[in-house]
Parts: C-alpha cells; sequence; structure tokens
C-alpha cells in the first residue's frame, strides 16, 4: 500500500513540477509516469529491498533515465522533457536540508554524515544518467554503422 502512495504522490508531485518548469501540455502524463515509476522504484529498494539510499537512488535514476529515453524515441520529442520532470522523485532535497539543519544546531558529525550522503546520491544520479545515455548512443552509432555498411 505504501507503494501505490508512493507512485500516487510522484505522479502528482512530478506533473504540478512539470507544469511549472513549462512541459509541453502533451507530455505531462507521461513524465507523471516517469516520475511515479522512479519514485515507486526509490521506495521498493529501500522498503522491501532495504538498500540503503545511495542504492536505491542508483536504480531510481537507472529506471527514470532508462524509460526518458524510451519515451523520447517513441514520441519523438527531447529526452529532457521527461529526464527533468521525472528525476525530481530521487533528487536528495531532504538530505540538503538535513545538512544545513545540523550545521546550524551545532551538530558536525550528523552534519557530516548527510553531506557525505547527499553528495554519494547526486554522484549516482549523475552516474546512472550517464551509463544509460553512453549505451543510447553506442547503440545509435552502432546501427548506423550497420546502415552504412554494405551488404
Amino acid at each position: 500500500m505504501r507503494l501505490l502512495g508512493g507512485a500516487i504522490g510522484s505522479f502528482i508531485a512530478i506533473v504540478c513540477f512539470a507544469i511549472i518548469i513549462e512541459c509541453p501540455k502533451k507530455y505531462l502524463p507521461l513524465a507523471g509516469v516517469i516520475g511515479a515509476v522512479g519514485g515507486t522504484v526509490y521506495l521498493f529498494c529501500l522498503n522491501i529491498v532495504k538498500t540503503d539510499a545511495v542504492l536505491a537512488a542508483f536504480f531510481s535514476a537507472l529506471a527514470i533515465t532508462i524509460l526518458s529515453h524510451i519515451f523520447a524515441k517513441g514520441f519523438r520529442a527531447p529526452v529532457t522533457i521527461f529526464l527533468i520532470p521525472g528525476i525530481l522523485p530521487t533528487v536528495p532535497g531532504a538530505g540538503m536540508y538535513r545538512i544545513v539543519y545540523y550545521l546550524v544546531a551545532g551538530n558536525q558529525e550528523k552534519c557530516a554524515f548527510y553531506f557525505a550522503q547527499t553528495l554519494e546520491i547526486a554522484g549516482m544520479i549523475a552516474l546512472a544518467i550517464f551509463l544509460v545515455g553512453t549505451i543510447v548512443n553506442v547503440i545509435r552509432k552502432s546501427k548506423k554503422m550497420q546502415e552504412k555498411s554494405p551488404r
């Protein structure tokens, strides 16, 4: 039940965020679906598989990036229309808040922990986007090479 609530919440949040960043109206539900999948993967990894937040963010970003590329190809749209709003559930906003909170509270140990964790999550998001983008580019280049080669 928690996964369903997370998926619905992620969908609504992503659609609202996509409206704010002026995503074309016809792509709003698709961006919401990508965000819902990403949020569900994140919650699934945290609550069912019992991984840490860093690994959950990686798998969530991986799912979001793969779906963004699939939707971009299928609907003939830029990847960023789906990727930017879709990645929102994975962004470590709470971690950034905790860094500042514990910094102001004077708890250096917890501040350092959340700082390191937030950097790790941000790095995992970037790594997932880079990996999928690289794989997609390699596939495209290999298809172009096959089309150019004489048969």
